[in-house]
């Protein structure tokens, strides 16, 4: 809470903001009763909080940014999943913040943004073994961007536990 009543929210309310504040103001109201080594002792304290304010602030994803971050990397990857150039640095350009916030963002969900991109192509390959005009497994890995047909195999294996052709075959009526 400050001097008029208010209070901090959203990201100021922060503990190390708080923090800093409640040094700020102590030293503010003893500023006049501190020897010369008080102060400096004081200053390099509040060197020190700002430090760490900002690093949470600059270094790391906001709490409250993380999901819309992700949503939107998310968006912009399932728009982007033909493209052979998609991957996690190319999302963090186009959504302007660094790579590493967009890998803190995704360790929110448990998921890194490589393998979400690797998840959301193997759903949008098995979905396509199933239109009616039957592309290959070879074109389906090529449209995807799967490095070649036996990686595409062994990924799509290794995350639905069959083979794509198995997979065609149990589906197709």
């Amino acid at each position: 809470m400050f001097a008029d009543g208010t209070r901090a929210t959203g990201p100021a309310a922060a503990a190390e903001v708080h923090l800093l504040l409640a040094h700020t103001s102590v030293v503010h109201a003893t500023l006049g009763d501190l020897s010369e080594s008080g102060v400096h002792a004081s200053r390099n304290a509040l060197v020190e909080l700002v430090r760490g304010v900002l690093h949470g602030y600059l270094d790391g994803t906001e709490p409250g940014l993380a999901g819309p971050l992700v949503r939107a990397a998310g968006n912009l990857a399932d728009q982007l999943l033909t493209d052979p150039d998609l991957t996690p640095a190319l999302l963090a350009r186009h959504l302007k913040v660094s790579l590493r916030t967009l890998h803190r963002a995704f360790a929110s969900t448990g998921e890194p943004v490589a393998a979400y991109i690797r998840r959301r192509r193997l759903e949008q390959a098995r979905r396509a073994l199933l239109s009616p005009s039957h592309p290959t497994v070879s074109e389906i890995a090529a449209h995807w961007q799967f490095a070649d047909s036996s990686h595409f195999i062994r990924m799509f294996r290794r995350y639905y536990g069959q083979t794509p052709a198995q997979f065609a075959r149990d589906h197709h009526h």
